[in-house]
């Protein structure tokens, strides 16, 4: 899974949210080192609700704008469970090789 993928992903886990509302989490969950445009997060969107990982929740009109909200679905928090649970075995593994060098690390 692409990092942006997961961020959205994990973003949209603590609840609907709209486009710049997933932005600006996935800015603060990356530290600061993910910002989303919202071309890519648009097209993300598509993608992610075309394979049933995320579903749009309710549309407002905002200043004469829509503004859409997505949620998580059922399939999309078990992947992003599974990418966790996936990252955690590599983190681990590497940890492992880094302790071995002397390299600290924690597991």
């Amino acid at each position: 899974m692409q990092e942006p993928t997961f961020l959205i992903l994990t973003a949209l886990a603590a609840g609907p949210q709209h486009g710049y509302g997933v932005i600006i989490d996935v800015e603060r969950i990356s530290g600061g080192q993910i910002r989303l445009r919202a071309g890519t997060l648009y097209a993300a969107f598509d993608r992610l609700e075309h394979e049933g990982l995320i579903a749009e929740e309710r549309e407002e009109i905002v200043e004469g704008r829509a503004r859409r909200y997505y949620r998580l679905t059922g399939d999309g928090a078990n992947r992003l469970a599974a990418e966790v649970d996936r990252m955690r075995r590599h983190a681990h593994a590497a940890t492992v090789r880094l302790r071995a060098l002397g390299l600290g690390g924690t597991a």
